[in-house]
């Protein structure tokens, strides 16, 4: 886990930065500092809450990637809530997800560009699809599967995989724009909440969709091959 300190951010993104959608900036106050997972949870950590009798014994497919250092993919916002209640059971301390903009906020990491790493992102810092050049990536690789956490530089907080690699749900409730959000870094809890936010793109996704404004919504119950998640807990 990595500590992230308190701040003050601006959530979403300007007009001029591409391939933006409702994204409408506002100003948001993180009080507390709140720890995050420095990786995405991965198949072994998934498999382990099996093991231990959680996750309501589901075994996502790992599509022959190879599980283990793995992202662990192919879990619901059902499943999600599912790992971090066992794992708070488990240790005796609050895991939970993180809010949509508790998760901006970390990925961000103290910038205001359109990706942690700047304005562009490359192939060689994160697991996206680069097979065409774009105004904010080069041309670089499309892996067509998850890459083992760690494997691409981590962000000033010490994060890795903020940007692609396998999206993360988030505990937020699905709204098309922020009319009416927190300002506190707390979550929406209102809205359609039979669908919640995912954040960071994921290895199948072009770079648009890794921005750290950028953000979609799944049904709790459904999963796709690049859905996955990562975990905060109170300090």
């Amino acid at each position: 886990m990595v500590l992230v300190p308190p701040g003050e951010f601006t959530m979403g993104s300007p007009p001029g930065e591409r391939f933006r959608a409702a994204e409408a900036p506002r100003r948001v106050k993180i009080a507390q500092p709140f720890a995050v997972g420095r990786f995405e949870v991965t198949f072994a950590e998934w498999e382990a809450c099996v093991a231990g009798g959680g996750c309501g014994g589901h075994r996502p497919d790992d599509h022959g990637w190879g599980g283990g250092d793995q992202p662990v993919v192919g879990v619901t916002w059902d499943d999600a809530m599912a790992y971090v209640g066992w794992l708070s059971q488990k240790t005796g301390r609050r895991y939970r997800l993180l809010s949509e903009a508790e998760w901006e906020y970390a990925a961000r990491a103290g910038t205001e560009s359109a990706f942690g790493f700047g304005e562009a992102l490359s192939s060689d810092q994160a697991n996206f699809d680069a097979s065409e050049a774009t105004p904010l990536s080069p041309k670089g690789q499309a892996r067509g599967r998850t890459t083992r956490v760690g494997s691409f530089p981590a962000n000033a907080f010490g994060l890795h995989d903020m940007h692609g690699n396998a999206w993360e749900w988030t505990a937020d409730c699905w709204n098309d724009d922020y009319t009416g959000a927190p300002s506190d870094g707390s979550p929406w809890l209102s809205g359609d909440c039979t669908g919640r936010v995912l954040r960071g793109g994921s290895w199948e996704d072009y770079v648009g969709e890794a921005r750290s404004a950028a953000r979609v919504a799944s049904h709790t119950g459904e999963s796709t091959w690049s859905d996955g998640l990562r975990v905060a807990r109170e300090p």
